[in-house]
């Protein structure tokens, strides 16, 4: 049996919102997506913290919910791993760092940002997978819109929330 390594199973593209970005809002994205957690991004582009489940969850029920937004409840940092260890060393070090989700960063112009991330949710689909045929979405050879479609595809869903067309 060959080695799984984490580039084998990650998602490339990370979900990501403003610091400014009310929690209802990121608690609804969580939801809706069936993701655990955002990176949140400061003003230059670059990744500043973590906001998921722990974080709304530990804010849940104060009257002020409603009212805070993501650099009131994140998570300092962004958990990084790299993309060319086995699966079971990145499992082995989530576990003992408490994190169930980890980034792979890129660097383009000095900003370092998420690029690609893996979780538990990840492992368990391949430790669950009858064969590969089931995993095909993930890693670096999964099939991804182009960014024109990811635009195309963003921009009607933007339209759609705001009544237009």
């Amino acid at each position: 049996m060959s080695i799984t390594f984490v580039r084998d199973l990650m998602t490339v593209g990370v979900p990501t919102c403003k610091t400014s970005t009310p929690i209802v809002e990121i608690a609804r994205f969580l939801v809706e997506q069936d993701v655990e957690e955002m990176v949140v991004l400061g003003s230059e582009g670059e990744s500043v913290g973590i906001v998921g489940y722990e974080e709304l969850v530990g804010v849940y029920g104060r009257e002020d919910t409603k009212s805070l937004n993501a650099e009131d409840v994140m998570r300092e940092g962004v958990p990084e791993l790299p993309a060319d260890i086995p699966l079971a060393a990145a499992a082995q070090m989530m576990k003992d760092k408490h994190i169930r989700v980890a980034y792979m960063t890129h660097n383009s112009a000095g900003i370092i940002y998420p690029a690609a991330m893996i979780s538990y949710k990840h492992i368990l689909r391949h430790f669950a997978a009858k064969d590969e045929s089931e995993l095909k979405d993930l890693g670096l050879t999964a099939e991804r819109k182009s960014p024109v479609e990811q635009f195309m595809e963003r921009r009607d869903e933007a339209r759609k929330r705001a009544g237009i067309g």
